[in-house]
């Protein structure tokens, strides 16, 4: 187990990958406490009038966007090792 004194010591290559995952995470963590808080906002002050819906329609698709990027990227990471290893392969037997 790792703690703030004892560090996991990784390659210089995965901690860059470490921290930009992270860093995407934390965007992510941050867009979604923000699109609820002024979400919240909005409906508490004004929930019978009807244009409060569209602010919050939209926000959806744009975090519901973040959200695939972020939390679907090892998915696609894994699809690209896959895609990239064929691709060597084909090149290599030619």
């Amino acid at each position: 187990m790792s703690t703030a004194l004892h560090p996991i010591v990784l390659s210089p290559e995965l901690e860059r990958q470490a921290r930009r995952n992270a860093a995407m995470r934390f965007g992510w963590l941050v867009h979604a406490t923000v699109f609820a808080l002024v979400n919240a906002g909005l409906w508490l002050a004004g929930h019978r009038s009807g244009w409060l819906g569209l602010p919050t329609g939209g926000w959806i698709i744009g975090l519901l966007a973040h959200s695939a990027v972020v939390w679907l990227q090892p998915v696609g990471q894994a699809l690209f090792q896959r895609l990239l290893q064929r691709e060597r392969e084909r090149l290599q037997d030619r």
